[in-house]
């Protein structure tokens, strides 16, 4: 996908073919993201783990997004949590090991999308423009761009909307030529499809939009408050991203995300050290002088790599992993804290943390296998 060479200080954007300096008060945008979903289309490797804390190139994709808003300068953050909230607290805990200040609505109850940014607008004090962002997206989305586009609008709301080719796993947005949006088809038929143009769960908001999402119940967005605002001829806009989107809704999303993200395409983070072109090493890491690498990988800190073995194509080993002799990893994802026994093969499977698999373990295509698994 193009992109802009981009310098970021502050809220100071620069690049190529834009500019923008917020006004001052703008470095006190606020940013709600919703991390209180179950995950049940990755079960069963979100048992025992929330959504949000799912990895992807061995850190939680929660994170990402959270570096996200802290390099655009949005520093209050806070998040619904519901599913093992204490994962989520212990790991984040006030933010500032991330440079941002987090604060938590627990949710006993689901709210859904809609209700539950209410609830934690109100538990902010927003009054002033402010973004929501879902905890389960991968992108590198210009938010400097996007803000300035929903002022240009002069929008009550601003759905960042992705092209997709396969519609029908989505909800596409139908718009004007002026980018209003006028009406959402939902997992349309590609023959039927009027648009390709995916909600990509990101979203600028006036807090007036605050007063139209009823108090203390379940409302969504893309069931409820969306299609009233288009009925209503509301001023919902949709802003066309250019950047990289992908998602973990289901497992062979999660499988390309981690490969795209491995690949560099999608300016993130990642951990550990580059070693070479395609490889990634973390601290205290022991590869054997026999083991052979063909393709990008990514192995974490303290972890064993046995005589002879081979990790092929895109793969990620997480920290603190042996691996043992003959061991054959093509396209797959390690988490932490797990053994796989010499002589096994593994190939575009998921195998989550503190694993044990005995010696000769064979798992094919789109084998998932859930924390502390044993075979």
């Amino acid at each position: 996908m193009s992109r802009f060479p981009q310098v970021f200080v502050g809220f100071v954007l620069e690049t190529e073919a834009f500019s923008l300096r917020f006004p001052r008060k703008r470095e006190t945008m606020k940013a709600l993201i919703m991390a209180a979903g179950y995950g049940t289309r990755l079960e069963p490797l979100t048992k025992g783990v929330p959504k949000p804390m799912v990895l992807v190139v061995n850190k939680p994709i929660l994170e990402y997004n959270i570096e996200l808003l802290q390099k655009f300068g949005i520093k209050e953050i806070c998040m619904n949590i519901h599913y093992h909230p204490e994962q989520i607290e212990n790991y984040f805990q006030d933010g500032s090991r991330f440079g941002v200040s987090l604060t938590y609505s627990y949710e006993e109850k689901l709210l859904g999308t809609a209700g539950g940014v209410k609830k934690m607008a109100e538990l902010m004090g927003i009054d002033e423009t402010f973004i929501v962002i879902s905890s389960d997206n991968l992108t590198d989305i210009n938010i400097g761009k996007m803000v300035a586009y929903h002022k240009s609008k002069k929008a009550l709301v601003t759905i960042a909307l992705t092209e997709v080719e396969d519609v029908a796993n989505y909800g596409v947005a139908v718009m004007n030529t002026d980018g209003r949006i006028t009406g959402f088809q939902e997992k349309p038929a590609k023959e039927e499809a009027q648009s390709k143009w995916a909600n990509a769960g990101i979203y600028i908001f006036e807090p007036e939009v605050l007063d139209l999402i009823p108090d203390g119940n379940f409302y969504d967005f893309g069931k409820e408050l969306f299609p009233k605002l288009v009925e209503a001829q509301g001023s919902i806009f949709g802003y066309q991203m250019v950047e990289y989107w992908g998602d973990v809704g289901n497992i062979e999303a999660y499988l390309k995300t981690n490969a795209d993200a491995l690949q560099g395409l999608v300016c993130v983070k990642i951990s550990g050290r580059k070693t070479a072109p395609d490889l990634y090493l973390g601290k205290g890491t022991k590869v054997h002088k026999s083991a052979i690498f063909e393709g990008v990988t990514f192995i974490g800190d303290r972890t064993d790599i046995g005589k002879n073995t081979k990790i092929i194509g895109t793969s990620v080993i997480g920290d603190m992993c042996i691996i043992g002799n003959d061991v054959v990893i093509k396209n797959s994802i390690i988490w932490p804290d797990t053994y796989i026994g010499p002589g096994s093969f593994i190939e575009e499977s998921i195998v989550g943390s503190w694993c044990h698999l005995k010696e000769h373990t064979h798992l094919g295509k789109l084998t998932v296998l859930e924390n502390r698994s044993n075979l």
